[in-house]
C-alpha cells in the first residue's frame, strides 16, 4: 500500500509528533508499505531525534519558522499548508492518505486526494481543532470564525474513512460535535519503554517533583505556582520545570519575584537524555486547564510511566490522563483550583516515600502492559490496513483510585 504521511514536523525533529509518527512509519515500512512523508524543512525545536531515519521518502517543503507568537504561528501554519497541498499533490496518487493535525486543517490535503484519487483519509487528532483555541481563550467560540473552522473541520471528519482519538476524552468530544462513533478509533499514545527504563529513585529528602515538556495555554499553572508559594518554606520539597512553551516564561517570571528558590528552570534536552531527566525526579507533574478537557490529551504522561515514575495530574477528571491514573493506580489527581489538596499529598509523600515507589512500579506495569510503542503502533497500524476503526479504548484494565 502506498501512503502517504502529512504533519507540519518529522524526524530528525523531537517534536513528539514527529517522533510518534516516526514509530508508526517505522512500523509501516517493516510491513511492506511504501511510505512517504510530506513536513516542512524548519523545525519545532533544536533537540534531534537520536535513532536514524525512519525507511521512508521524506518530502521537506518550505515554510515559515514555527514560532509560539498568535501571528507567526499562523504565517507557519499557512505557509506550510500551502507548501504542503502544492507538493502532495504532485506526487504519485496514494492508497490511504493519514494526517496529523499540525497545522490544523492538514486533513483538507487528504480530503482534495480523496475526491480526486480515490486514496482513502484517516486523521490522526493530537490537538482538537478549532476546540481546543476557544478553550484557551484564543478565540472566541461565538465568533464567525470559530463558526466556520468548526464547521470545515467537523465536514472534513464526516468525510474520513476513520479518526485516531488520542483518548475516550477526545472520542466524546467528536461525537458530541457531530462525528459518527463508528468513524473513531480511540488509540491512546505511548513511550519506548526500552529507551526509557526504571532507575532508582533519588535520595528522599528532597522529593522532587518534575514537569517536562511543552507547558502551554492548555496547561494549568495557577493550581500549582500558588502550591509552591505554600510550599516556599518547606525545605523538603523542589520543583522543576524542563521544555517551552507559551506559559513557561510566565510562570518562570512569576516564580522569581516570588522568590521561589527551590524552583528550576531547564530547556528541553536531547531524546538520549530523557531517561536520565526523568529518573532525576520521584513525581512527574501534568496539568490540564479544566476548559480543555478532550481538546488535548497530554503525551508527557506516557514517557513518565516508562521511567516508572507515577503522576500528579492537576486536570479535569473526565480527561484521559485523570482516567489513567485512577485505572492502574499509579498517581494523584487533583481539580485545578484545589492548592491545599496539593501542599496535602506532597507533604504527604515527603513524609510516605513507600507511596511514590509503590505508584510508580504500578506505573511501569501500566506501560508494558498497555502503553508500550509497540501496543500503540500495532494498534494504528492493524486499523489502517484493515480500513475499519475499532471503537474500544486501548487500556480496558480497572484498579482502585490512588489520592485526591
Amino acid at each position: 500500500m502506498r501512503i502517504l504521511l502529512l504533519n507540519q514536523f518529522f524526524w530528525p525533529d523531537a517534536a513528539p509528533t514527529a517522533a510518534l509518527a516516526a514509530d508508526v512509519v517505522r512500523q509501516l515500512a517493516a510491513r511492506g508499505h511504501q511510505v512517504t512523508v510530506v513536513c516542512s524543512a524548519k523545525t519545532y525545536f533544536d533537540a534531534k531525534a537520536d535513532q536514524p531515519a525512519p525507511p521512508a521518502e521524506i518530502v521537506r517543503v518550505g515554510s515559515a519558522r514555527y514560532s509560539r507568537g498568535a501571528a507567526g504561528k499562523l504565517l507557519s501554519w499557512t505557509s506550510f499548508l500551502l507548501a504542503a497541498a502544492r507538493r502532495s499533490l504532485r506526487l504519485a496518487p496514494p492508497d490511504l492518505v493519514l494526517a496529523m493535525t499540525t497545522p490544523p486543517g492538514l486533513a483538507l490535503i487528504g480530503l482534495l486526494l480523496k475526491r480526486r484519487f480515490g486514496s482513502r483519509l484517516w486523521i490522526w487528532e493530537m490537538d482538537l481543532y478549532p476546540d481546543v483555541a476557544a478553550a484557551t481563550g484564543t478565540v472566541d467560540p461565538t465568533s464567525p470564525l470559530y463558526r466556520t473552522a468548526h464547521r470545515i473541520l467537523t465536514g472534513i471528519r464526516r468525510e474520513a474513512d476513520g479518526i485516531l482519538a488520542l483518548g475516550e476524552c477526545m472520542r466524546e468530544r467528536l461525537v458530541a460535535s457531530g462525528v459518527e462513533a463508528d468513524r473513531i478509533l480511540v488509540a491512546e499514545n505511548w513511550a519506548d519503554g526500552a529507551a526509557i527504563r526504571p532507575r532508582p529513585f533519588p535520595t528522599l529528602p528532597p522529593l522532587r517533583v518534575l514537569y517536562s515538556g511543552n507547558l502551554g495555554l492548555a496547561h494549568d499553572t495557577e493550581t500549582i505556582f500558588q502550591a509552591m508559594l505554600q510550599l516556599k518554606d518547606h525545605a523538603g520539597i523542589e520543583f522543576r520545570f524542563a521544555g517551552d512553551g507559551a506559559r513557561r516564561r510566565e510562570l518562570e517570571d512569576k516564580c522569581r519575584r516570588a522568590g521561589l528558590e527551590r524552583t528550576a528552570f531547564e530547556p528541553y534536552c536531547e531524546a538520549a537524555r530523557l531517561p536520565e531527566r526523568l529518573s532525576a525526579c520521584h513525581v512527574g507533574l501534568v496539568t490540564l486547564q479544566l476548559a480543555c478537557a478532550g481538546t488535548v490529551v497530554p503525551s508527557k504522561v506516557y514517557p513518565l510511566l516508562a521511567a516508572g515514575r507515577p503522576v500528579l495530574f492537576i486536570g479535569p477528571r473526565s480527561s484521559t490522563a485523570a482516567r489513567l491514573i485512577e485505572r492502574h493506580a499509579c498517581g494523584w489527581m487533583a481539580p485545578p483550583g484545589d492548592v491545599p489538596a496539593v501542599v496535602t499529598l506532597l507533604e504527604e509523600l515527603v513524609a510516605e516515600p513507600w507511596r511514590i515507589v509503590e505508584a510508580g512500579a504500578r506505573a511501569r506495569r501500566a506501560l508494558e502492559e498497555h502503553y508500550e510503542l509497540r501496543h500503540g503502533v500495532e494498534r494504528i497500524v492493524a486499523a489502517l490496513e484493515e480500513g475499519r476503526p475499532e471503537t474500544q479504548p486501548l487500556a480496558l484494565a480497572a484498579s482502585s483510585p490512588v489520592g485526591h
